[in-house]
């Protein structure tokens, strides 16, 4: 009788796979859940992943190479030369929101425009009170500073009102731009799109409103503000003098260049 109910449940069971057999395949059956590992805003290296550095093909034709997880926008980004994309957007100035837009400026001042990451980082706050403790150089050659940072009005008041010593900006002499929409990030093509965040691009804008400087470094590169300024002193100085141009490095007082293949050499004949 115990081997006619063995042999009945075997029968039952032959028959529910057979039914159903996908239910009791071995793919179907996972050892173990996958394990999600966030990603660190500054997508230098996967928590998780080999230090052994991977080598490099270094073969004539050959395209491929490391470089850094983060990537900008695929869209091209505004040219050197070209009109800067205008925005409007709320932004903290004075520990108040206040509205910034872009056009405003134009006809009246030139525009440091640039973008940083993310509040309450490390190397974020180093150049941004940098480059308020040089404001009023900047304010001497009629320039705005803005900076701009997918963070919202709240965390940039925040930051403004936390102490230096304590990772904090301190009060700023320039607006902090709110992005939380990304579209000024991505307008200016410095938007890493799986982060939500922007690279440290940063653009000189004339008084017309033309782009006429910009730079873009990787999360871990701070920027110079003294290479900022000298760049805007030798913009302006060309825009001044129409027939003459600055070599390499020129500072204000330094000798300039005719853009002529006969009068250039009483600058190299001078050097």
């Amino acid at each position: 009788m115990a081997c006619s109910a063995a042999s009945a449940a075997a029968t039952a069971t032959a028959a529910l796979i057979s039914s159903n057999p996908k239910a009791f395949s071995s793919s179907s059956i996972s050892p173990s859940q996958n394990l999600t590992i966030p990603r660190s805003f500054s997508g230098l290296r996967n928590p998780l992943q080999s230090q052994v550095p991977r080598p490099v093909s270094l073969s004539r034709g050959s395209r491929s190479r490391k470089s850094f997880v983060v990537k900008a926008s695929v869209e091209i980004p505004p040219l050197v030369g070209n009109t800067a994309p205008d925005f409007a957007a709320e932004a903290v100035f004075d520990q108040e929101f206040i509205n910034v837009k872009l056009s405003d400026y134009i006809g009246k001042k030139y525009v440091i425009l640039f973008f940083y990451p993310l509040d309450f980082t490390f190397v974020c706050p180093t150049e941004i009170t940098a480059f308020s403790d040089r404001y009023t150089e900047f304010e001497k050659l009629n320039t705005e500073i803005l900076g701009v940072s997918t963070d919202s009005v709240f965390s940039h008041l925040a930051w403004v009102q936390t102490d230096r010593k304590s990772g904090g900006l301190g009060d700023l002499k320039y607006p902090l731009i709110a992005d939380i929409t990304k579209s000024i990030s991505k307008s200016y093509g410095v938007l890493i799109p799986d982060q939500g965040i922007a690279l440290r691009g940063l653009f000189i804008i004339d008084k017309e409103g033309v782009i006429q400087h910009s730079t873009i470094n990787n999360l871990a590169i701070g920027r110079s503000v003294d290479e900022t300024l000298r760049t805007l002193q030798a913009l302006q100085y060309v825009q001044e003098n129409p027939d003459e141009v600055c070599p390499a490095g020129w500072k204000p007082g330094d000798k300039s260049m005719k853009p002529d293949p006969k009068l250039s050499k009483e600058y190299f004949a001078a050097i």
